[in-house]
């Protein structure tokens, strides 16, 4: 049964975010269970929830506690203790030594050990117990497929792969053959929630499609990845939560990609730690509804789009990124209510050149702390307010201590006059 979901991100939960951090908690909390329906504006709810000049910190904590209380869930609730366990327990543990050209299923609840350099294998899981768990352990194993995943989750609870202080790969050469009427398209598929952890390394090359995609929730706790990929290097319907770990990915189109057709409060991305080096030819980090970073150091060396979803949370870590088109993008693709908010953290941006924002809303844009960087020739693009309310924010060289209509970077914050929708 899944309990563990970001859900949606309305105008009283974002006030709700905002009130931590002015208030000085170490992370903002985001329900992963309650959906809170919207009794006001974002704009209201930015506007109430910054801090004025005679605010105190007494009269901020006091207002948190009621707001928290009502609406949020602490975010450590999102990985569980397994999730965050970076070596399995081999008690009882089934070895299985892959052979090439025959496909292992498991259906049952365990731990099972891959080892074996094969191709042409899946390993499928198709446990159809409602509350199995199956631990896949790779213990330096290497797949190379030509049109079908390394590792299939067809039913389960939950799948952990963990990988031992070992060299892992796994690859698919061709285009995916469907199963039936699901359409695989990753080296690692799952229809079911799966962590992804470990204390050894793990290669994944997708030559046409993704790298690894969850139909569920797609968490990742440790380990160290290489993914290259033609499509979305790591995608999953409705969540993405990364709490540690290494990643680095190549991709001709999205890096990380949540989106759920079905289910506006879904399709999020929750970072909380870890390292991402990521190159894109389209989206860095792309949710349709809410990215929220409370930690970790992520560099986006090269995207379309670096940072883009309905709500954009930044709480905390080390973000550098340079992008062609827009830097940090909150544009409205479940609601209209989008909102940048900046409470945290140390954030460079770098813009290419022409029409482009390091900071595009189509809605409002809050800072109100951390440390932000801009190298752009447009640096703030509102729709709705714009309000610079803490934090040291330099614009081309130049600390600025407002955003301004003004274009053009550097002056007195550059907000775009453009205005217009994101991409």
């Amino acid at each position: 049964m899944k309990t563990n979901k970001i859900k949606s991100i309305s105008a009283v939960t974002l006030a709700a975010l905002l009130a931590i951090s002015i208030a000085g908690c170490s992370k903002a909390e985001v329900s992963s269970e309650v959906a809170v329906a919207a009794t006001q504006t974002t704009s209201q709810a930015v506007a109430s929830s910054a801090p004025s000049a005679d605010s105190t910190a007494s009269s901020s904590a006091t207002s948190t506690t009621s707001t928290t209380e009502a609406f949020a869930t602490d975010t450590a609730e999102l990985f569980s203790d397994r999730d965050l366990e970076q070596s399995a327990d081999l008690t009882g543990a089934t070895q299985m030594k892959l052979v090439s050209n025959q496909d292992v299923t498991v259906s049952e609840e365990g731990v099972y050990v891959l080892s074996g350099d094969v191709e042409n294998v899946t390993v499928t899981v198709d446990a159809a117990a409602e509350d199995a768990k199956v631990q896949i352990v790779l213990d330096g194993v290497s797949i190379t497929n030509n049109d079908s995943p390394a590792i299939y989750v067809k039913a389960a609870d939950k799948v952990f792969v963990t990988s031992t202080d070992s060299e892992n790969h796994m690859e698919v050469t061709g285009s995916y053959v469907a199963d039936g009427d699901t359409n695989l398209d990753a080296v690692i598929f799952s229809k079911a929630d799966i962590t992804l952890n470990g204390t050894g390394t793990l290669d994944i090359v997708s030559a046409q499609g993704n790298g690894i995609s969850s139909k569920d929730d797609l968490k990742i706790t440790g380990g160290v990845y290489t993914i290259q990929s033609a499509a979305d290097a790591i995608e999953a319907n409705d969540a993405i939560l990364i709490n540690d770990g290494t990643i680095t990915i190549d991709t001709d189109k999205d890096a990380l990609h949540s989106e759920n057709a079905d289910d506006a409060a879904l399709g999020n991305i929750y970072i909380e730690g870890g390292t991402l080096n990521i190159n894109a030819a389209d989206d860095a980090i792309t949710a349709n509804n809410l990215v929220q970073i409370d930690g970790g150091t992520i560099d986006i060396k090269t995207s379309v789009e670096g940072i883009e979803a309905n709500h954009i949370i930044v709480n905390d870590g080390q973000i550098t990124l340079y992008a062609s088109d827009d830097g940090i993008n909150a544009t409205p693709k479940v609601n209209e209510d989008a909102s940048i908010v900046v409470n945290g953290g140390t954030i460079k941006v770098s813009m290419g050149s022409g029409d482009t924002d390091a900071f595009d809303a189509n809605g409002d844009i809050a800072i109100n702390g951390g440390t932000i960087n801009v190298e752009a020739t447009s640096a703030f693009d509102a729709d709705g307010t714009a309000q610079l309310n803490g934090g040291t924010v330099t614009v081309n060289g130049e600390q600025i201590t407002e955003i301004t209509e003004s274009r053009g970077g550097g002056g007195r914050g550059g907000m775009g006059g453009g205005g217009g929708m994101g991409h």
